[in-house]
């Protein structure tokens, strides 16, 4: 044989190896990397104190004792994107990859707060559940997915991916489809790593790494998927860790089921409406309680712990009122209660009025007691969450995690500020042992969801 003819053959035979073998897709995605394998450039350690360092292109957490969960946080905010990283843990550790996370000093003095996808190497395996850290607890947890639970790897790196998209969060671990929540109570936020506390019968120094650490941000459509993820946990439904708690919907987020109005004995026929799991007052030119009428739970409650999500518009007026004697003021006007004022303080002329100064602006004991000034309040068109706290004769009102007032119902300085106010002509005004929970038609289009309820039993 020629050399010739053997460099053909051996070309030949080149050529249909290459073609017969496998080739590796390139992956086209535009990802942006959040660690550059070498330092902590762009984080922020927040919370406590757990040590993190880097080491073979990882980032790595060791536990200390006597220190809170330790959060390694991303300078930058973010919004909607997709996320996929890294991890090995130690099978003793409990870890997660914090999203749409934030640090505000007013919400307990900085602790970091938000969703959280769980690093859980435990036998109870919820690896890429949701949990809301610092806030309602498990959101998500892999209870109905035992496939997902199956996909952790211990002693090995496990790949996450994580969709956050509006108000649609999804995840999965290993390739295998893990959690699917619609929630959105919190658009915004850094990344984080966290490093959880460890007790004083843990050992000191074990670690968790992260490597690969990328992000898409842009042409998110294109990128993400669509297929649902089986359960869909979605809005105006209790987390695992409320419902241990004692909480109950106050609202299903689909019928009038367990309201009515409060001079009906159903629910008013116009004036509200509910459109994707949110209930809306509509505007009737503000006038109050004029179009449909407020609007209170058929069920009575003495103690109570109350949330409730609210959102107004420009200018809006509207109130969450609790005690609520649906018998008293069968005349022109609102039911009477104790009201938690809801209201655009820049632009509706209450904020400046009331016998007691500030006193009718939102998050106010209205016409009573005013909210704090340094109030937490969320834009026109953001929502905002109320939490109204009755026990024993304490009351206080909060507002997106802050306590803005406190008082004491029935005491000698409460009797003295309703003598001063326009509730002077109600005997026993805010007194009574049970009452209906309200939400106000004042003529202006206000909208509610996540409306919950925990009662408490005196002891």
């Amino acid at each position: 044989m020629t050399k010739n003819k053997l460099i053909f053959y051996a070309f030949s035979i080149g050529a249909f190896l290459c073609m017969s073998c496998k080739q590796e897709p390139t992956d086209n995605t535009p990802w942006v990397s959040l660690f550059d394998g070498q330092s902590l450039e762009g984080w922020t350690q927040k919370g406590g104190t757990a040590n993190y360092t880097v080491r073979d292109n990882s980032i790595v957490g060791s536990t200390v004792h006597d220190t809170p969960n330790s959060f390694l946080t991303s300078n930058k905010m973010y919004e909607d994107f997709i996320l996929e990283l890294d991890y090995k843990v130690d099978p003793s550790m409990n870890s997660g990859i914090q999203i749409r996370s934030n640090s505000f000093p007013h919400y307990m003095d900085g602790r970091v707060h938000g969703y959280q996808i769980e690093i859980d190497p435990s036998e109870r395996a919820w690896s890429a559940g949701i949990y809301d850290e610092a806030r309602r607890g498990w959101l998500n947890p892999l209870t109905r997915n035992p496939e997902a639970q199956k996909a952790f790897k211990q002693n090995d790196w496990n790949h996450y991916r994580i969709e956050a998209i509006g108000d649609t969060l999804k995840t999965w671990i290993n390739g295998v489809p893990a959690a699917h929540l619609i929630d959105d109570k919190t658009s915004n936020g850094f990344i984080a790593l966290q490093v959880h506390s460890i007790g004083d019968d843990q050992q000191e120094g074990t670690e968790i790494s992260w490597k690969n650490i990328k992000i898409l941000t842009d042409s998110l459509s294109k990128y993400a998927t669509e297929t649902p993820i089986d359960p869909i946990i979605t809005k105006n439904a209790l987390g695992i860790d409320e419902e241990k708690n004692g909480w109950q919907m106050l609202w299903d987020g689909k019928t009038t089921d367990g309201w009515r109005g409060a001079r009906l004995d159903e629910f008013p026929d116009k004036g509200w409406e509910i459109e994707n799991g949110v209930l809306t007052v509509l505007s009737s030119g503000g006038e109050e309680s004029a179009a449909g009428g407020d609007i209170v739970t058929k069920e009575t409650f003495g103690d109570f712990e109350l949330k409730v999500d609210f959102k107004i518009t420009e200018g809006a007026n509207s109130g969450i009122k609790y005690y609520v004697d649906t018998d008293i003021n069968k005349g022109p006007g609102s039911s009477i209660g104790l009201e938690y004022q809801i209201l655009d303080d820049e632009r509706h002329p209450d904020a400046k009025l009331g016998n007691h100064e500030g006193s009718r602006t939102v998050a106010s004991l209205y016409d009573l007691i005013k909210a704090d000034e340094n109030k937490p309040i969320n834009p026109i068109g953001e929502w905002n969450t109320a939490h109204i706290i009755s026990k024993d004769g304490h009351v206080e009102h909060w507002l997106n995690g802050m306590k803005v007032l406190e008082y004491e119902r029935g005491s000698d300085d409460y009797r003295k500020l309703v003598s001063e106010s326009k509730y002077v002509t109600w005997p026993n005004f805010g007194e009574a042992e049970k009452g209906h929970i309200l939400l106000q038609d004042h003529g202006d289009r206000v909208s509610f969801k996540n409306i919950k309820i925990k009662p408490t039993t005196k002891e």
